[in-house]
């Protein structure tokens, strides 16, 4: 039962790291710094995997241990470990509801800015037969004058 407890404590410490991470990914987004966001798109992704890997372990040592695997086994383990056990889970599980719902605060982010982004470029597109010619700039009517602020 320790060796659970004490990987409990390090799953619960990959999903507290991977909130950090979320917490980057939001502060670069609200900022504009999007520069920074395929940086920490590759530590996401190295989280995510290492959480995969120490949710397999954990199942592996829940099955060790006489407990059926997924949720329902490990709160039977939680249980089973006492108060220590019971605190860790709970912890993890803490940890696990609010990176989810870091996630997808920041997937909506994502998307609003790939809205703005995609009706931006709508309007310049449709606009750009109208105003814009192969130099990028503006075109004139006939007989409307020299450009003598655009050079």
């Amino acid at each position: 039962m320790n060796t659970l407890l004490a990987h409990l404590r390090t799953e619960a410490s990959c999903i507290e790291e991977f909130l950090g991470v979320l917490g980057r990914e939001a502060e670069a987004m609200s900022g504009g710094v999007f520069t920074d966001l395929a940086a920490i798109a590759g530590q996401k992704t190295q989280l995510l995997d290492r959480m995969a890997e120490l949710d397999q372990q954990r199942e592996a040592l829940q099955a060790a241990l006489g407990f059926e695997p997924g949720r329902a086994g490990a709160d039977a383990a939680a249980a089973a470990g006492g108060a220590p056990m019971q605190e860790a889970w709970a912890a993890l599980l803490a940890f696990a509801v609010e990176a989810r719902s870091h996630n997808m605060r920041n997937g909506s982010m994502v998307y609003a800015h790939l809205d703005f982004t995609q009706q931006a470029l709508h309007f310049l597109q449709a606009s750009a037969q109208l105003f814009y010619g192969p130099d990028g700039v503006r075109k004139t009517q006939a007989g409307a004058g020299t450009r003598l602020a655009a050079g």
